[in-house]
């Protein structure tokens, strides 16, 4: 028994490395500018899709996969066109989309081909203005980084 969790604890060490390295900081003052300027454009992008009202490019920045994860309101959605038919079930009209805005970004790199961006939403619409937080998995691709989960929660 003892040798197992030896054997064990040692194929654990290669992965310490790894763990030490991983950093939070603030979009603006990450070490790696290119990382956190691929990424923010990313979302910005996505926000300029959403403001002008077209959900299909709000959607480019997600990865085009079957294994896309999007969690939100209690319910996960696995897949690309399954997450882009919620959306547009959800925010059938223009009206319904309001004005997005990405605010307190906080990006922590994992890898050179991975990230996590943390930030919060708002939605400015006629009668309301819902809000929340949100976790994004990115991971860079040969296309450019693509969020690959999402987990999108509501304050309201």
């Amino acid at each position: 028994m003892r040798l197992i969790l030896t054997c064990i604890a040692l194929s654990a060490l290669p992965l310490l490395p790894a763990c030490q390295s991983t950093s939070t900081m603030q979009v603006a003052d990450i070490d790696d500018a290119a990382t956190a300027t691929q990424i923010k454009q990313v979302v910005m992008q996505q926000s300029e899709a959403w403001n002008e009202g077209d959900i299909v490019a709000f959607m480019d920045g997600y990865w085009r996969s079957e294994n896309l994860r999007f969690a939100s309101g209690g319910t996960v959605t696995r897949g690309f066109d399954q997450t882009l038919a919620r959306y547009q079930q959800r925010y059938s009209d223009r009206s319904a989309m309001g004005t997005l805005t990405f605010d307190q970004l906080e990006l922590v790199t994992l890898s050179p081909d991975a990230a996590v961006l943390h930030g919060r939403w708002m939605l400015t619409r006629a009668d309301d203005a819902p809000s929340g937080l949100f976790t994004l998995i990115f991971r860079k691709f040969d296309t450019g980084w693509k969020i690959v989960s999402d987990t999108t929660t509501s304050a309201d």
